[in-house]
């Protein structure tokens, strides 16, 4: 079976501006909620290429401290994205897999609010709502494997630039002024009775900011899925686990080792696909389990077409 995949992503900044974040500003360095079913397939070669879109909203008010529990401060941020993707696979081989490449353009509006408080008094106020481009995502190497019937492996490289737009004064920002370098691993499987399973793998490499001198510390995330396949759908459960796996360095963090967040997520999924139509992608994930940064809601919809 195979599938019209796209690696869409957009990265969420999530704004987290006291001692309760991890990675520079909290911000996660790609986004999470990109995969679900299908991690493990690319599109197949076509004469044009595969274009898709992605849609996300991501909302919450609910920032939680090192040990979990809720903070004092008042946070509200709601980040809605659009991302255009390109993926161009090849017939062309490299190490036993068919080669590809790709790009992902993502635009995010941002608006948030915090107070930050003090023995119930509020010693700091802020709000920014802003509508710009992300940075831009490059995929120079993606490599797909069919290892066996109805089971799919792939491998990939991205490289995230610093182009979109940062302001370091600014309370939130679409760009974070710093690249990124980020091996990805995916492996899907459809059994005989169409029970899918996939994972998805990925490690984000962070560089230093050179406006701040802040190195946010490297991320490790978890995508995966189980579903029926039900004719044309697949519906089942999704989710993601992201933990960041080594320190934040950078002046800003005095005497403190730099903290590190994760948090899980989880919810309903489903995917649609028929040959000659356009590929469709859905889930509504709630986070839990949040350490050093935001817990909340995170919905996306993805649409790919190969030509």
């Amino acid at each position: 079976m195979k599938y019209t995949f796209v690696a869409l992503s957009a990265c969420l900044g999530l704004f987290a501006a006291t001692s309760a974040h991890a990675t520079e500003n909290g911000s996660p360095t790609t986004a999470m909620g990109t995969y679900t079913f299908g991690s493990g397939f690319l599109p197949p070669a076509t004469p044009t290429g595969t274009f898709g879109l992605r849609t996300a909203y991501y909302t919450t008010d609910d920032l939680r401290l090192n040990n979990g529990d809720r903070s004092d401060n008042d946070l509200s941020i709601d980040v809605f994205s659009v991302g255009v993707a390109y993926i161009r696979m090849t017939d062309q081989t490299l190490f036993g897999g068919r080669y590809g490449f790709g790009a992902v353009m993502p635009f995010f509006k941002m608006d948030a609010d915090l107070d930050v408080n003090i023995n119930g008094t509020t010693v700091f106020s802020d709000d920014a709502s802003v509508f710009r481009q992300a940075d831009l995502q490059l995929l120079p190497l993606m490599l797909a494997w069919n290892p066996a019937p109805n089971m799919g492996v792939t491998a990939q490289f991205q490289i995230q630039a610093p182009t979109g737009d940062y302001d370091e004064d600014r309370l939130i920002s679409p760009g974070l002024n710093h690249w990124a370098f980020s091996p990805i691993l995916g492996i899907s499987y459809i059994t005989a009775s169409g029970l899918e399973l996939s994972t998805l793998s990925q490690f984000d490499i962070n560089t230093e900011n050179p406006d701040t001198h802040y190195r946010s510390g490297t991320e490790y995330r978890n995508e995966f899925a189980i579903g029926q396949h039900i004719e044309s759908y697949t519906v089942g459960l999704g989710g993601y686990y992201y933990h960041q796996i080594t320190d934040d360095k950078g002046d800003s963090l005095g005497s403190q080792d730099g903290n590190r967040a994760r948090v899980w997520a989880l919810g309903p999924a489903v995917s649609f696909f028929k040959p000659g139509l356009p590929s469709v992608w859905f889930h509504a994930y709630k986070e839990f389990g949040a350490r050093n940064r935001t817990q909340g809601y995170n919905i996306a919809m993805r649409v790919a077409q190969s030509f």
